[in-house]
């Protein structure tokens, strides 16, 4: 384990309480908040009951099936 501290105060005296701010904001940010999240594959039954988008599906919605 490397022994060198991710994080320093160069200048003055922090509380614990402003130490404790600054390691919840790092870790916020290095968060992956902003990955888009994992999509479930859709069943072949639930895309059966949904609309086709496509420009022409008016006109196969006419269609017997």
């Amino acid at each position: 384990m490397n022994t060198e501290p991710l994080v320093s105060v160069v200048r003055g005296k922090p509380t614990d309480i402003e130490l404790a701010a600054l390691v919840t904001v790092l870790v916020a940010a290095s968060s992956e908040v902003d990955a888009e999240p994992a999509q479930t594959p859709v069943s072949h039954w639930a895309r059966s009951a949904r609309p086709s988008m496509t420009p022409h599906s008016w006109k196969a919605s006419a269609l017997p099936r």
